[in-house]
């Protein structure tokens, strides 16, 4: 019985490295986005939205989420709207954009909701985030508002 209790701890550890998430490339986390993932951040703005994310919700300064992001928008909350193209079903969060452009708010998509829930410091991934201005990530956050407000917009 001991020698079979051995085998499976040896056993073990070989399954947890094997299961280890492995961090995809940028052109295969676009492989992934759904057709209506228009305007796609850039690679270079995708990290630049990412520190934001992250400094913003040290600060708490982001809302997180379909319902939460749509509520605030309506009341009239300023920021950036950072959308993920790898959601599934597309119905959850399509109405987003139209709302964003009503209200004139900058939205630009990244390819991937685990990144994006993971830079906002959470373990689950978050299809929808709003980045509020606020004055310790300043520069940042005015850099990121430039390069997504000069993405072109889809048709």
């Amino acid at each position: 019985m001991t020698k079979v209790k051995k085998e499976k701890a040896a056993e073990a550890p070989e399954v947890e490295e094997e299961s280890a998430p492995v961090e995809k490339s940028y052109q295969e986390l676009i492989a992934n986005v759904n057709p209506i993932a228009q305007p796609l951040a850039s690679k270079k703005l995708c990290k630049k939205l990412y520190k934001c994310v992250k400094k913003a919700s040290k600060v708490k300064q982001i809302r997180r989420g379909v319902k939460e992001v749509q509520k605030f928008i309506n009341k009239g909350e300023r920021g950036i709207v950072v959308l993920a193209g790898d959601t599934l079903p597309i119905d959850v969060y399509c109405h987003l954009p139209v709302m964003c452009e009503d209200c004139s708010l900058p939205y630009a998509y990244i390819p991937s909701k685990l990144d994006l829930g993971s830079s906002a410091g959470s373990k689950r991934p978050t299809c929808v985030i709003l980045i509020k201005p606020h004055a310790d990530y300043q520069e940042q956050y005015d850099e990121a508002l430039e390069e997504v407000a000069a993405l072109p917009k889809p048709l």
